[in-house]
């Protein structure tokens, strides 16, 4: 018995449909699905960025198929986008087009580089290439 992977990584935002803007114009996600509570996006066609309404899941959400347990999270959060080296370049010009500051450049001792740079919410996103980590 393995786990497979992360599927999902939830972020917590004052605007959703502000953020889900920001994330398919820059990145070109898709959107999978959404109310004014989330706004769930693909990444890769692997895995999800949901992004949530800070606030707005407190209360346990009864579904059909059934209970959605409360949760939430409040400050800066942290996530990374894998990206190939041969990219990263383009991925700065991209950044630079869509206005988006380079908060902070890294290179690892492995070899990988990244690139941070913030959302409209402030949370600390990364493009890492791999050499980061021994796994990638």
């Amino acid at each position: 018995m393995d786990v497979t992977g992360v599927l999902e990584t939830g972020i917590y935002v004052d605007d959703v449909a502000r953020s889900a803007e920001f994330y398919r114009r820059v990145f070109g996600f898709e959107q999978l699905g959404g109310d004014e509570r989330l706004c769930a996006l693909s990444v890769a066609g692997r895995q999800v960025l949901l992004i949530f309404k800070r606030g707005a899941s407190l209360e346990a959400i009864e579904r059909p198929g059934g209970t959605l347990p409360p949760h939430d999270a409040s400050g800066q959060q942290h996530f990374a986008f894998s990206v190939p080296e041969a990219d990263l370049p383009a991925w700065e010009q991209r950044l630079a087009d869509n206005g988006v500051a380079i908060e902070s450049r890294m290179s690892w001792s492995r070899g990988g580089k990244s690139l941070y740079f913030r959302d409209p919410d402030g949370h600390l996103a990364e493009l890492v290439t791999p050499g980061c980590w021994a796994i990638y």
